[in-house]
């Protein structure tokens, strides 16, 4: 039974859940890592083989509710929808999407719209044979959740989308064609998560995201020129619920002295990741002051030779905090230095070819390290080290 939900927000409440799920071994732990933080799990054969027994029992029950694509090429549209009320529709298998002209009319009712991918691998490919559907969606007005995640032969999401006030969680990672987002999206002020990392080709920002007041989760952040980004950094301040924030410093960056002090003020955040789309080190002689409440820093292809050319204690004294993960990924750091201001307890460091660092340094430069993994560091030997304390 799961615990009182009372003040928990949804990552809580879903953490609990798979709490519970592993308590009654409905999965496990996927891997044999020494990582005390666990992101993937496997259901065991016996076990999947309940739950589809138990599934095609209720049948009956799980069909009106849910539809699901797991065909190679699907056409949505044309189901039968007189005595169904469809709430989901769940992209499990299909690689390619088509719709049908009236496809909204039959879905009206729609709550979740997962036609992107949800496997691990970037390599299960999906594509689109129009993004004409993404038009359509505006009538539909009950929905709370959308993902996108994967797809390709989206060029752009059309202004209507900024229509569904009632969405939740828009999720577009890894929309490798997609260049452009609405003008404004400041009337779909429900959201919560809104998901556009690895979109390679985005142009910029939107106006809007720093009125988007219920956003917890904003990944993807695009720092461009004023013009194509005319929301920045500073102005998400306002943004009190935000615990997950990923930036991305893209090639045309224009960046304000003192833009990113701003950071420290960020009350609720505890996850941030900032990543270099350029190797110019003057990027990396951007000042960030870290807030107190933060928990997990990623560093991705950072074009700087140390960390303290970027990272320094808060203006404010306020210096002394836990940053329980560290990760560093890529780029041309070649040496930390002790900050006394981190108490890291995991750290993984990988794909850093100029990094002088060994094992026994990193212990001293961090002594509260409670696991480590190394991967593809120049002056190490070995191509990958884990070591839990």
């Amino acid at each position: 039974m799961i615990g009182n939900t009372e003040n928990k927000t949804a990552e809580e409440m879903g953490e609990d859940v798979i709490h519970d799920f592993l308590k009654c071994s409905m999965i496990v732990r996927y891997g044999n890592g020494k990582s005390p933080l666990v992101k993937k799990f496997q259901i065991l054969p016996v076990v999947r083989l309940q739950m589809l027994l138990y599934l095609d029992a209720d049948l009956d029950y799980i069909r009106p509710h849910r539809l699901q694509l797991d065909r190679k090429k699907v056409t949505v549209g044309g189901v039968d929808t007189k005595n169904v009320i469809l709430r989901s529709v769940l992209n499990i298998g299909a690689s390619y999407l088509n719709f049908r002209p009236q496809w909204v009319t039959e879905l009206r009712n729609l709550e979740v719209l997962q036609l992107g991918r949800w496997q691990d691998s970037a390599l299960h490919h999906i594509e689109v044979g129009s993004e004409e559907f993404l038009k359509d969606l505006r009538t539909l007005k009950q929905l709370k959740y959308v993902s996108l995640r994967g797809i390709s032969r989206i060029l752009e999401l059309p202004s209507s989308i900024a229509e569904l006030e009632s969405l939740l969680i828009l999720d577009l990672k890894a929309c490798h064609n997609l260049e452009r987002l609405p003008h404004d999206i400041s009337s779909m002020r429900s959201l919560t998560h809104l998901i556009m990392s690895d979109c390679c080709l985005l142009e910029g920002m939107p106006k809007g995201i720093e009125k988007l007041s219920n956003l917890e989760v904003l990944k993807g952040f695009l720092i461009s020129t004023y013009e194509k980004t005319p929301c920045r950094i500073s102005d998400l301040v306002n943004l009190r619920k935000l615990r997950r924030l990923s930036i991305h410093i893209g090639s045309e960056a224009e960046i304000r002295d003192e833009e990113f002090e701003g950071l420290e003020d960020f009350s609720a955040l505890k996850h941030l990741k900032i990543s270099w789309s350029v190797s110019d080190r003057k990027y990396a002689k951007i000042n960030f002051v870290l807030p107190p409440s933060l928990r997990k820093l990623h560093l991705e292809c950072f074009p700087g030779k140390s960390l303290e050319e970027c990272f320094m204690p808060s203006v404010h004294g306020r210096f002394r905090f836990i940053l329980t993960e560290l990760n560093i990924t890529g780029g041309k750091l070649e040496h930390i230095v002790d900050f006394k201001w981190w108490r890291v307890e995991i750290l993984r460091l990988k794909y850093l070819k100029q990094l002088n660092v060994d094992i026994y340094d990193l212990k001293a430069l961090f002594p509260e390290l409670k696991y480590v993994k190394v991967k593809q560091v120049s002056n190490i030997s070995y191509l990958q080290h884990e070591w839990a304390d």
